[in-house]
């Protein structure tokens, strides 16, 4: 099995959930398989857990995943990561498919040399975003992230922590008045990519918004959108 190959212009491509078409999503596995292609970036999520861990998991159970009802954020980060998580093929035969967190998300990136699109799933509170930031910083690598949520408080959040850090506001359709909020509060987008079209992809560059988009998967589609000049595309299989 191979990534899809598109014509991307100067869009630039990240990999959904690490390269999740090929590897079971937001592994290590699958941050790895993305750091050796060409890739821009790679995207992933975050939940807190029971005693105080950041672990990368899109829900808020294991049960898609592993096939266990077991809570993220009421579970301790040991007790998670004793599941052995699916492989591609429904099976359980390999060991290393852990939920994996934070800290080895940003190391991957780091090494490899990939752009971090790091989604805020919980809702956290003010001391829970200064602790995530403290940990990437002591990797060093802030400047190498793009914060993205669909929990505008979370955006606002960081903001007050980092005035200049790049965040994209997630969204699955223009709504009355987002755009000048977003001006005002200097946020990018990460939109649904059924949601765009041309004129909207002007306006939001006329602005100045870099526009990422989620999840594009057919090839066709995606290079209308590289047609069209969006600045990103998040998807799980193209390249």
């Amino acid at each position: 099995m191979n990534t899809i190959k598109i014509n991307k212009k100067s869009t630039q491509i990240v990999a959904h959930r690490g390269l999740s078409g090929i590897e079971t999503e937001n592994t290590n596995a699958a941050f790895v398989a993305a750091g050796n292609r060409s890739y821009y970036g790679i995207e992933t999520d975050i939940h807190r857990t029971a005693d105080g861990a950041f672990v990368v998991c899109h829900d808020d159970d294991l049960r898609r995943v592993a096939g266990v009802n077991v809570p993220v954020e009421s579970t301790s980060l040991a007790e998670l990561q004793n599941i052995v998580l699916f492989d591609k093929d429904g099976t359980k035969n390999r060991t290393d498919l852990r939920v994996s967190v934070l800290e080895n998300y940003i190391a991957i990136c780091k090494k490899y040399g990939k752009h971090c699109v790091l989604e805020l799933k919980s809702d956290f509170t003010d001391e829970e975003i200064a602790k995530i930031m403290e940990i990437i910083q002591n990797l060093d690598y802030t400047e190498h992230v793009t914060f993205i949520s669909f929990i505008y408080s979370n955006l606002v959040k960081i903001r007050k922590i980092a005035p200049s850090q790049s965040m994209q506001f997630l969204f699955s359709k223009f709504e009355d008045g987002l755009l000048e909020k977003l001006i005002a509060d200097k946020m990018d987008v990460d939109v649904y990519y059924k949601a765009l079209t041309k004129e909207i992809i002007d306006l939001l560059h006329e602005n100045g918004l870099v526009i990422n988009c989620w999840t594009v998967d057919v090839k066709e589609h995606a290079e209308r959108l590289c047609e069209w000049g969006v600045d990103y595309i998040t998807s799980n299989i193209l390249e």
